[in-house]
């Protein structure tokens, strides 16, 4: 077992004269900035690389109806400019001294969305694909949120080189009831077994004990990763930015294993100076580290 309750992060910015590694992330935008797109973008900066964010939908909260999601989608064609303007600017045909070969998937939120996200990764040449694999919109009625889980499965993960699943997630992907940190060793297995990638089972708060714990396992090397809970509610942004900060360590050239440990790190940071708001939720702030 480790523990990276320790906060040795390696966001230090680039050499001079040396360009910043690029990171894309492909997700929604979320209104009160703690999660979605805006915690990547943030994470990115605070780990040094250059973030560029294409957005797949818009998500609010209605403060008049208990604080629910309101999912708006972002059109297709629209999505599609984006990931062609990005691949243009960065990829590797554009000249770019830093090429684009590392990105964070998050909310999708549509089968449609999907497909045209999955076509884009498909011809993009990514070398690290981190997926965030959100398997639940609260914006959504349940048939178009089952056929957008399953699309995911079917479409996104096959092409991950990296998963980050909470506890929900973990539960959904491997079959597998969550109850210890046997059971989440046990489901980190399986999702590693069926989509090839590194995974970081996200144990959280949900898991009882004095720790939080996460669960590394890429086929080869099984680590516990621990850190104190800092209290016992889920800090909104806290699964975006972890995701996030792999995608950004990943892009700086360090391990899964050692991109999970820095992400751990970060992520208990933030949470640990997390910002409260009138929301009934605090969410986690990337500068917390510093």
């Amino acid at each position: 077992m480790t523990s990276v309750a320790s906060e040795n992060l390696s966001g230090a910015n680039p050499a001079a004269g040396t360009a910043p590694a690029v990171v894309l992330t492909i997700a929604g935008s979320e209104a009160t900035g703690g999660a979605g797109a805006q915690a990547d973008l943030k994470t990115f900066q605070e780990l040094g690389v250059f973030g560029i964010a294409n957005l797949t939908c818009i998500v609010s909260f209605d403060p008049k109806n208990d604080w629910n999601h309101r999912f708006v989608p972002v059109d297709q064609e629209v999505i599609a400019h984006q990931l062609e303007a990005t691949t243009a600017a960065y990829g590797p045909a554009s000249g770019a001294p830093s090429v684009l070969d590392t990105v964070k998937i998050g909310m999708l939120g549509s089968p449609a969305t999907i497909s045209t996200v999955a076509s884009a990764l498909a011809a993009g040449a990514f070398s690290n694909v981190v997926l965030d694999p959100v398997l639940i919109c609260k914006g959504q009625e349940p048939g178009h949120a089952l056929d957008t889980d399953q699309a995911l499965k079917a479409q996104i993960l096959p092409l991950a080189t990296f998963v980050t699943p909470n506890h929900f997630e973990a539960e959904s992907l491997s079959g597998l009831e969550i109850t210890d940190v046997d059971s989440l060793k046990a489901a980190a297995v399986r999702i590693q077994e069926l989509s090839g990638a590194a995974v970081l089972a996200k144990g959280g708060v949900r898991l009882s004990g004095p720790d939080a714990v996460d669960i590394f396992y890429d086929g080869e090397t099984l680590e516990v990763l621990t850190a104190p809970k800092v209290g016992e509610v889920a800090v909104s942004g806290a699964g975006c930015s972890l995701a996030a900060a792999v995608t950004a360590e990943l892009a700086k050239g360090a391990s899964p294993l050692e991109a999970a440990r820095t992400a751990k790190n970060f992520v208990t940071a933030g949470i640990r100076n997390r910002v409260a708001s009138g929301a009934p939720f605090e969410a986690l702030w990337q500068g917390g580290p510093r």
